[in-house]
């Protein structure tokens, strides 16, 4: 099952949220195929270059790299040779959708389901879900 993993929860598992953290460590135990494109990374790359987000973070700075470059590891790198637009509301996320329909992912996995869901273009085989509705699914 390949999935895109959206920043807020790789950041939601470094701060100790429940589901998120079962997302990551399904990606890790190789229960799902997490891919990864340019935009992403660098988007993985930019959150967490930014402190004050991690505050509150039960890893260390040394911990969060490693936890990152394990992530990457695990990752199936994605050419996205397409743009769809216009489609989401919010510019920042339509990298997502492109990915997921470059990997042919299953399933985007978010918090930020109410900007997802509202795509003008529509990808059937492809579900947004939050971290607990994709747990489910595994």
């Amino acid at each position: 099952m390949r999935i895109v993993v959206d920043t807020n929860i790789i950041l939601g598992a470094c701060l100790g949220t429940g589901a998120a953290n079962a997302v990551i460590a399904a990606c890790l135990k190789g229960q799902c195929t997490p891919l990864m494109g340019n935009a992403l990374f660098n988007e993985y790359e930019d959150v967490f270059g930014r402190d004050d987000l991690f505050r509150n973070c039960r890893l260390n700075g040394d911990e969060r790299v490693e936890l990152l470059d394990v992530f990457f590891a695990c990752c199936e790198w994605t050419r996205v040779y397409y743009s769809w637009r216009p489609n989401l509301p919010d510019e920042g996320d339509n990298h997502l959708v492109e990915l997921a329909v470059a990997g042919g992912a299953d399933f985007i996995v978010t918090r930020n389901l109410r900007d997802l869901k509202n795509m003008e273009l529509r990808f059937p085989q492809l579900r947004i879900v939050a971290p607990d509705a994709f747990l489910k699914e595994i």
